[in-house]
């Protein structure tokens, strides 16, 4: 069986989190920590914040940042639902645009007509998605914010390693904070860094940092210079008992394990690894159907492209997604779009608004793809994607 994606854990790996499930600390222990300040210092970032999961992380930053019904926020019909369910969890609005057909990614100049076909302020934030591990050209979405006083959460959860490169021919880390005020990580099974669940949240704001900080653990806060209420009330005479916490808002458990960071942790430090194996993958993809007529989507390696999935656009979709299953290869569609989900239709969406994402799905198809995957196994994968049109 060949998956689109896949796992994979090391005697490495297993070690780190044996070794932490015999220390005193499961959870809010000092891997935590550990694990953010090491993916903060891979993405060039100053500030990441461990997390349950991607949902987690996109749902804190909508509280960071304010979203509250009225909100109206943009972002792509082609991701995952959670990149647009985190507005509607804070009672806000998601606004869709559609995408740009070359590159599958939320497409500017759409998102342009919308702020500029409404009064100033209609709007609050956008949410690019770095789609497939393609990086969203954030240079230019940040412009675009500030013309229109905007903020921007980069979804990442694609894209760990992956870049672009902006107009002073400088490389651009997806999330590190230069453009977005906020990116978001993944850490499920067949991302880049696995671990088991998880996220990360990172950003160059002190402000945000510590807002999520609090967020994350019930809104709690545990520091003398923090609390509001006077320390006769917190029980304490000359000074706050140490046992001593206040909620100051309503927040969430959001925390990631202790052996979750380390499995995390222990994958970060191949992370590199893993994204020249997926970049060589792709290159052979792209290589192999270069002169084929009925797919589109392979016009070789892309700079800085972190290669999450490796998309086709092909006629028969569902021949050819059928024909796999039946020699057990698992490919997979990225995305139904989500306003065609019927949550969202019941907002107002419909079939017809976004042409562009509306006709990448219908020939859309994810190959396997992920650093374990043999030479073997990919030429398989081709040679029975090319029989099925032969």
């Amino acid at each position: 069986m060949i998956p689109y994606g896949k796992q994979h854990i090391t005697d490495e790996d297993i070690l780190a989190v044996v070794e932490t499930l015999k220390s005193d600390y499961l959870t809010q222990g000092p891997k935590i920590k550990e694990f953010e300040e090491a993916f903060a210092k891979y993405i060039g970032v100053k500030y990441a914040v461990a997390v349950a999961n991607g949902t987690a992380a996109l749902h804190l930053n909508c509280l960071a940042l304010g979203v509250q019904p009225g909100t109206k926020v943009i972002t792509t019909p082609i991701t995952f639902a959670a990149s647009a369910n985190c507005i509607r969890y804070c009672g806000g609005e998601v606004v869709f645009a559609d995408i740009e057909p070359d590159t599958y990614l939320l497409d500017i100049n759409a998102v342009r007509n919308l702020l500029e076909s409404a009064p100033k302020g209609t709007f609050s934030g956008i949410i690019p998605v770095d789609f497939a591990g393609r990086a969203v050209n954030l240079e230019q979405f940040r412009i675009l914010a500030d013309e229109f006083d905007l903020w921007i959460i980069e979804d990442s959860c694609h894209s760990p390693g992956g870049h672009f490169v902006d107009s002073k021919g400088h490389r651009q880390n997806c999330g590190n904070g230069n453009f977005a005020d906020l990116a978001i990580f993944s850490f499920h099974p067949v991302k880049h860094i696995a671990s088991g669940e998880g996220g990360m949240i990172t950003t160059n704001d002190e402000d945000l940092y510590k807002k999520l900080l609090m967020l994350r653990t019930h809104g709690i806060v545990k520091s003398d210079e923090l609390y509001t209420n006077p320390i006769e009330l917190a029980g304490g005479k000359d000074f706050y008992p140490l046992w001593y916490m206040e909620m100051q808002e309503l927040g969430f458990n959001y925390r990631l394990t202790d052996f979750q960071a380390a499995l995390g942790l222990s994958q970060l430090n191949r992370a590199e690894k893993g994204l020249e194996r997926r970049r060589e993958i792709a290159e052979f993809y792209a290589q192999s159907f270069k002169d084929d007529t009925f797919l589109s989507g392979s016009s070789g390696v892309i700079q800085g492209h972190a290669y999450h999935l490796y998309v086709l656009e092909v006629e028969d979709r569902l021949g050819l997604y059928n024909h796999l299953r039946e020699k057990h290869v698992f490919a997979q569609i990225h995305y139904v779009p989500t306003h065609l989900m019927p949550y969202y239709q019941q907002l107002g969406w419909k079939l017809g608004d976004f042409p562009k994402a509306e006709a990448y799905y219908e020939k859309c198809i994810s190959l396997p793809i992920y650093p374990t995957l043999t030479n073997e196994e990919q030429i398989y994968v081709i040679q029975i994607i090319k029989e099925f049109y032969a």
